[in-house]
Formats: C-alpha cells, sequence, structure tokens
C-alpha cells in the first residue's frame, strides 16, 4: 500500500510545472509554517471563547475540523500529493475509538499508580462547564499537534531518514517545544518528548495514519484536564477544572511537580510499554522504513554478490 500511494504521488509530482517544483521543494518550512500559523489562530479563538463552556465547545470542535481541512488541501497543494492517506476515511472512526481507550486507559491507570503510592492529596468534585469545555480546547490542541508533528514532521522525516531516527528526531522536538510553556521545566518537556512524542509516533507507524494518534491524544489530554481537572505545564495556577479537581503531591517523579504528572517517572515508564510494543508490531508488519542510504547499500551488495 504504501509503495502504490508512493508511485501515485510521484507521477503526480512529476507533471508539475516548474513553480509548483519549486514549492514542493521547500515543502517543510512550507507546511510547518503554515500549520504554526493555523495552530496559533486556533488556540487565539479557544482563549477568547473560554468564558462560556458551551461557545468553548463548538469553536474548539470548528477549529479542529478546519484544521484538518487545511491540513488536507495544504498537503495536496504544497506536496502535489494525488492522495493524503494519512486521513482516509477508511478507519477513521476505529482508529479514534481505539486511540480513545488506549489514551484514556493510560492516563487512569498512570493516576491510580500514583494515588496507590501516597500521590493524592485532594480529589473533589469540579464542574460539568469545565468538562464540556474542554471537550473543545482539547480536540482542537490534539488535532493541531497531531498534524504538526506527526503529520508533517514526523512524516517527512520518517521519508527522509527511516522510521528509527525520524522517531528519535520528532520526539525530541515534540517535548522541546513546550519549553515555552510557563511552568516547563527540562525534564518535564524531556519525559513529554519520550511517553508522548514516542507513542504518538509509534501508533502513527502501525496504522500509518493520523486518526490513531488523534484519537490517543485527545483521549489523555481530556482525561488529564475534563475529567481529572489536573494542571499541565501551561495551565499550572490557571484555576483547572474539569469533572474532578485533583491536585497531587509529593516528590516530583512520583507526582510530575509543577510541570503535571506528564512528568512524573510513572508516565514515562507506563507510556512506553505500549510504544514498545507498537513499534514492534509495525516492524513485525513491515511499518517501519529503513534509512534511504541503507536500503541502498543493501541493493548494491545485493547487486554484486549477483554478478559475483
Amino acid at each position: 500500500m504504501l509503495g502504490d500511494d508512493a508511485v501515485q504521488n510521484a507521477e503526480t509530482a512529476a507533471e508539475l510545472s516548474p513553480a509548483r517544483r519549486r514549492l514542493r521543494r521547500f515543502r517543510v518550512p512550507v507546511l510547518v509554517i503554515a500549520l504554526l500559523v493555523v495552530l496559533a489562530a486556533t488556540r487565539g479563538l479557544n482563549v477568547l471563547a473560554a468564558g462560556n463552556a458551551f461557545v468553548a465547545l463548538v469553536v474548539g470542535l470548528g477549529t479542529a475540523v478546519a484544521a484538518l481541512v487545511c491540513y488536507h488541501w495544504l498537503t495536496r497543494t504544497v506536496e502535489a500529493r494525488a492522495t493524503v492517506t494519512e486521513l482516509s476515511r477508511a478507519g477513521r472512526w476505529s482508529g479514534l475509538a481505539r486511540g480513545g481507550v488506549l489514551g484514556c486507559g493510560l492516563f487512569t491507570t498512570m493516576i491510580l499508580i500514583i494515588g496507590a503510592f501516597g500521590g493524592w492529596e485532594h480529589v473533589g468534585w469540579g464542574s460539568i462547564g469545565g468538562l464540556v469545555a474542554s471537550i473543545g480546547a482539547v480536540a482542537s490542541i490534539a488535532v493541531n499537534e497531531e498534524l504538526l508533528f506527526r503529520g508533517v514532521v514526523f512524516r517527512i522525516l520518517d521519508e527522509r531518514v527511516g522510521s528509527v531516527i525520524a522517531v528519535l528526531t520528532s520526539s525530541l522536538i515534540f517535548g522541546l517545544t513546550h519549553l515555552v510553556n510557563d511552568h516547563a521545566t527540562l525534564w518535564g518537556t524531556i519525559a513529554l518528548g519520550i511517553e508522548g512524542g514516542t507513542l504518538t509516533a509509534a501508533c502513527y507507524l502501525v496504522s500509518r495514519s493520523l486518526w490513531l494518534p488523534i484519537g490517543l491524544h485527545f483521549a489523555w489530554d481530556f482525561t488529564h484536564i475534563g475529567i481529572f481537572g489536573l494542571p499541565t505545564s501551561s495551565t499550572v495556577g490557571g484555576g483547572e477544572t474539569g469533572l474532578l479537581h485533583t491536585t497531587l503531591t509529593g516528590p516530583d517523579l512520583l507526582s510530575g511537580g509543577v510541570f503535571g504528572p506528564e512528568a512524573s517517572l510513572v508516565a514515562l515508564l507506563l507510556c512506553l510499554v505500549p510504544a514498545f510494543f507498537l513499534l514492534r508490531r509495525a516492524h513485525r508488519t513491515g511499518g517501519l522504513r529503513r534509512r534511504p542510504w541503507a536500503a541502498g547499500d543493501v541493493r548494491q551488495s545485493d547487486e554484486l554478490r549477483s554478478a559475483g
């Protein structure tokens, strides 16, 4: 399937005008800048709508859908792709559902483990309004970040340098971008990059679709904010509210400290388990790309052996 898509997109690219060829040559900066603008705009709209739960829900879901439309148009226009297979309608709902179950299950398990080790300081009721508002905000964040980091950064790195280097590089970039958050810590951003970046990249590799990582990202953040009302590195002190309002205590390696539970050692170790099995499955099913130059070396060696 990957080979057929590549051939079809290559045939489309071969028919481009010189101007379109130049645009395609600079596809990485063009796509990254365009999606950063979309991300900034959607976050701004979500902030403006935050005062009303229903408005926040509508705006958040609306910006998520708009981002998907923009991504589809941008990749077809800039990259001259005949098909945008990572957003295929086939498997969309099943991918979102499977990602949702995994994300919710992982975060809930993490909180239960933290509580079992004495990390719960207080758990009380939050608000239904906070729960509703979080759905829109989290949907917008999950969709926009997955389109940027997995849809563009990881996908193109995967094509150019192979899956292993792409996972490592994109995960580092994903984590370090969170340094701009008000309460970010270096350990927190590294942990988030390893656990979140690696797990979502593994989801993409095993499915070759963005729906599974989007579902995972949404469910993780929704359980984090919308259900447990826990702080994140960008919202600490901002009056986080969800269905519950939870406060964690204890050493930073257990609770995550000011960064939030995503910086805990529990989150890091827990997320690496499914990431390992997903990457192993992707390897067994041929979902991992080899480094282009390594593949070329293998072909050259085969040719030499044949000639000998």
